[in-house]
């Protein structure tokens, strides 16, 4: 991440597959440090350095809460950013830079008590979360503001995921078979490739004006006027009833993903007692979600985007909620498990961004106010993670269950909260997409 600010061509029409992976490789870095923040940190401090869950929790809550305000601000920032694409590639090299020196902080801490630990942890996440929030908020705006026909955009969402997928299953193996000095190198040498593929990829138009998007017509809505001025309002997505309906729905489903994610390493240790089989376990979730990615992408030009979520939303409800009958030695059944889920994650990976880019070109205000979008976008995905750690954790140490329990009362609330709750979400979230599936702002 040097000084040099390379001017990308502008893309004007259908991009190629080399250009869309110049776009997402970025994706890689960003879901690489997110999987051990989210997944691993936890139990990272709880398990290893004996910070209580409680304590733990609350910090979690606050830190990712605070972090989520911030992004809607960080969103009409990277709105004026992307008008010139080298002050934009500036900051975003700053921001990277920051993002892996705060992630190194968070997992080498000082040697203290719980509470110093605490604190410093809680100092290091507010520094790895705002960086990784603008960073995310910017690619996510870049994206979406390239724009074009559903299969374009579905084709750029698929290599921003696909390389998150390969970030993810990396941080997974470093993280519990090379150790976490490893993790944060191979962090550092995919945030310097991931900036300098994307200086180097298509970059969005810098027109102020609307832009339609290629081999489709721009029809803003009555109620959403297109924009005059580069400066969108914080309220401006939430205005158009689409995107009202899209991230609520995003939210629902959003916990369902959350809750699991902030648990599992605590039920594979405890309830399968299969630890040794948490790379085999994880990786297998994560490559079946790489490998499904085209296969969605398919079915979402095919059938519709909402008609394909809803699909992969029933099939991660059909997968997963056999878990609360698993116990210790079940290593098998929950692979399988995994192998499933995995293949319909890639249904929440490829489709709301899809539906996302749409939404912003049906409201006239392509070209304009990705950025304010990208903003809100990325604070309800921080919400649920929030929600998930802030609610989830708490409430186990209440019900009786801490690391390295084996009473039957404790793992019983260990698999309803890992099994149960997060399949009551996405029950809920399949019922508002099936019945949201006709709905001309979300086609």
């Amino acid at each position: 991440m040097t000084s040099a600010t390379p001017r990308p061509e502008p893309a004007t029409r259908e991009l190629s597959n080399g250009a869309s992976a110049r776009y997402g490789l970025l994706g890689w870095p960003l879901a690489f440090v997110a999987m051990p923040l989210y997944v691993v940190l936890p139990q990272h401090y709880g398990q290893t350095l004996g910070v209580p869950l409680a304590w733990l929790g609350v910090m979690l809550l606050l830190t990712r809460m605070a972090d989520a305000f911030v992004d809607p601000l960080l969103g009409r920032w990277a709105d004026r950013l992307l008008i010139s694409t080298p002050r934009s590639l500036r900051v975003l090299s700053l921001a990277l830079a920051l993002l892996g020196a705060g992630f190194a902080a968070a997992f080498f801490p000082p040697a203290g008590s719980p509470m110093a630990l605490l604190v410093w942890c809680a100092v290091a996440l507010v520094i790895t979360f705002l960086a990784y929030s603008l960073a995310s908020v910017m690619h996510l705006a870049w994206g979406t503001r390239l724009g074009g026909s559903t299969a374009q955009r579905a084709r750029l969402v698929a290599w921003r995921e696909g390389f998150g997928l390969m970030g993810v299953f990396m941080a997974n193996v470093l993280a519990t078979q090379a150790g976490l000095a490893w993790t944060t190198a191979v962090l550092w040498t995919a945030l310097v490739l991931g900036w300098w593929a994307l200086s180097r990829g298509p970059a969005p138009s810098s027109d102020a004006g609307p832009a339609a998007p290629v081999g489709t017509a721009q029809i803003p809505t009555s109620h959403e006027p297109a924009l005059s001025t580069e400066r969108a309002p914080l309220s401006l997505p939430w205005r158009g009833e689409g995107f009202r309906r899209l991230i609520a729905l995003f939210l629902v489903n959003g916990v369902a993903s959350a809750i699991p994610a902030t648990l599992v390493l605590f039920f594979i240790q405890d309830r399968l007692q299969a630890m040794a089989w948490a790379p085999v376990f994880l990786g297998s979730y994560f490559l079946m979600a790489a490998l499904s990615v085209p296969w969605w992408v398919r079915m979402a030009v095919r059938w519709g985007p909402m008609r394909a979520w809803a699909l992969g939303m029933g099939m991660s409800i059909g997968s997963f909620v056999g878990v609360m009958w698993l116990g210790q030695g079940d290593v098998w059944p929950y692979l399988a498990v995994c192998v499933a889920g995995g293949w319909a994650l890639g249904a929440d990976l490829t489709v709301p961004g899809t539906l996302l880019a749409g939404v912003v070109q049906r409201a006239g205000h392509a070209q304009q106010a990705e950025g304010a979008y990208a903003g809100w976008w990325q604070w309800a995905t921080k919400l649920n993670l929030a929600l998930a750690a802030g609610l989830a954790l708490p409430a186990l140490q209440a019900l009786g269950y801490a690391p390295g329990a084996r009473g039957d009362e404790a793992l019983s609330a260990l698999s309803v909260a890992y099994g149960a709750l997060p399949c009551a979400f996405k029950c809920a979230a399949l019922l508002c997409c099936w019945r949201w599936r006709r709905h001309p702002a979300l086609a």
